[in-house]
């Protein structure tokens, strides 16, 4: 009985399946920037090198997101993802095969990741709103939880099994096991029941796009959290980080063990989110996600590094909290029939402006200095979390079991 209130929906054979499939895909992906970071450095590649490949995969992401979001809601989310697996397989496999048996040239890495980006698209919006069928109402959260823990725990896992088989029979290899465990995902999905399939019948892709931004348009606290998230302090800390650890902290050792304190944060707070249900879901998310503020302040600071990892631990924990709780609310609050199309915006807002902030932190730290950057990131961190915990839409919110019946947009034919 205990089991069953902390892994409750692992007892649904529909989620059992999709779990083990993205629990597998998340430690291949975890592999993947060291595999091809190593990869690209052994055919002489340069640090830019390695940076234009590992950011690849961001624009056709960012510039297909909205189209998928509503391929998902219109067609059957579970073909989209099963086909969005077997692109991202091959196009691993075609570079694992290249790596193998020859040196890839710069535009192979490219091609190859852009590949995985547009099925990353097109998988993305469709699993927010596939989630809901294969767990029970009262089993979401769990559900969610139980995602978010596959993926932190990818993200640990998938760069040490990386870091060992670079090491030992090359960069090939581990692209190459990258590139099964879509595989593996892709089986267990074509192993779900049910259909699925959306029905859209009169209705334009334009006109379906449009209510979809109706429906995110339409609740307040949706469209405030994903700005929230739009201009998120993220590029700031992974940059200035990695500085302030070489200057003040002990090097890439101490770096190291942030991060890993960060990813084990957000592991440990996926597993309380197992059992720990809100009343008022998104005033709990917020709130946790003050620990980023602190974040960037002890780095401005320079604390010691242990009081560091304590903050990053905690930032990590937040996500780990927030994660599952976001995800549940709109899974509940929205209607099915737009779900993907809602979920398509809030990734895209998650993603459009991260490299457009990784250019900016630079003039940030010529501006103000290291220092001066992170605190500004850590004022503006706090505040902005303040301002949304003003919103009663936010604040207010309350965790229902079952999703709304009805889709409350306007008409796709009404103007404005």
């Amino acid at each position: 009985m205990r089991t069953q209130r902390w892994l409750g929906a692992l007892a649904e054979r529909d989620f059992r399946l999709y779990f083990v499939g993205q629990s597998t895909s998340a430690v291949g992906t975890g592999m993947l920037p060291v595999a091809l970071s190593f990869a690209v450095l052994d055919r002489s590649g340069s640090a830019g090198q390695v940076g234009l490949v590992l950011g690849a995969e961001t624009l056709p992401l960012v510039l297909l997101l909205l189209v998928a979001g509503v391929v998902a809601d219109r067609t059957n989310r579970r073909a989209v993802m099963v086909g969005a697996d077997l692109l991202r397989a091959s196009s691993q496999s075609a570079l694992a095969l290249w790596l193998l048996l020859g040196r890839p040239p710069l535009w192979g890495f490219l091609v190859a990741e852009a590949l995985v980006g547009t099925g990353t698209a097109f998988f993305t919006p469709a699993m927010t709103g596939l989630i809901p069928h294969v767990a029970r109402p009262e089993h979401l959260q769990q559900a969610n939880a139980l995602n978010s823990l596959s993926r932190w725990s990818g993200a640990l896992v998938g760069p040490a099994l990386a870091g060992l088989l670079v090491a030992g029979p090359g960069a090939g290899w581990a692209v190459a096991v990258d590139a099964a465990s879509y595989l593996v995902s892709a089986m267990c999905l074509l192993r779900l029941g049910g259909d699925w399939t959306r029905g859209a019948a009169g209705e334009t892709f334009l006109a379906q796009l449009r209510d979809g931004w109706h429906a995110f348009r339409q609740r307040t606290w949706l469209w405030v959290v994903v700005t929230q998230f739009s201009f998120y302090g993220l590029p700031a800390f992974y940059v200035f980080g990695a500085v302030v650890a070489k200057r003040s902290l002990g090097g890439a050792i101490a770096w190291g063990a942030v991060l890993a304190a960060q990813g084990a944060g957000s592991v440990v707070a996926a597993v309380v989110m197992l059992r720990v249900q809100p009343r008022r879901p998104l005033l709990v998310g917020e709130l946790v996600m003050f620990a980023w503020a602190a974040l960037l302040a002890a780095l401005a600071v320079r604390a010691p590094v242990a009081v560091v990892a304590v903050c990053a631990f905690a930032a990590g924990a937040a996500f780990g909290v927030f994660g599952p709780l976001w995800d549940t609310t709109m899974q509940r609050e929205l209607p099915d029939e737009v779900l993907s199309r809602a979920s398509a915006y809030d990734w895209f807002g998650s993603f459009a402006l991260l490299p457009v902030g990784y250019g900016v932190v630079g003039f940030m730290a010529r501006g103000l200095g290291i220092d001066g950057a992170l605190w500004l990131g850590a004022i503006y961190l706090a505040l902005t979390t303040a301002g949304v915990l003003l919103l009663p839409s936010v604040t207010g919110l309350q965790a229902r079991l079952q999703p709304p019946d009805t889709v409350t947009v306007r008409p796709a034919s009404s103007s404005g």
